[in-house]
């Protein structure tokens, strides 16, 4: 997962911010596509404790092929390229939180 500048998103009537990026490839045929799922959420304080947890906001799909999907050989390319196609920018690594109460 990443963490990315925040962006606006409807969710539940009203818009809130994501700042979080999760991604995972669902389907890759080994030699030209694969499909990525791709969630955006948002850290959510759990209250009482130092913790939170992370709530989706929006998802959907991609499809990677072509000279893209030749290139791809890291989890870091694969997450620029989903970013470029959502207009997203990544800031670092999503590093979750240990509640403590």
């Amino acid at each position: 997962m990443k963490t990315i500048q925040p962006v606006q998103v409807w969710f539940s009537g009203q818009e809130t911010q994501a700042t979080v990026l999760e991604a995972t490839c669902y389907n890759d045929n080994l030699s030209t596509q694969a499909n990525f799922q791709y969630q955006l959420m948002k850290v959510v304080p759990m209250p009482g404790t130092s913790g939170s947890y992370l709530q989706g906001l929006a998802q959907g799909s991609l499809g990677m092929t072509g000279a893209t999907y030749q290139a791809w050989e890291t989890n870091d390319y694969a997450y620029n390229w989903i970013a470029q196609q959502l207009n997203l920018v990544i800031t670092g690594e999503y590093i979750p939180t240990t509640p403590t109460p």
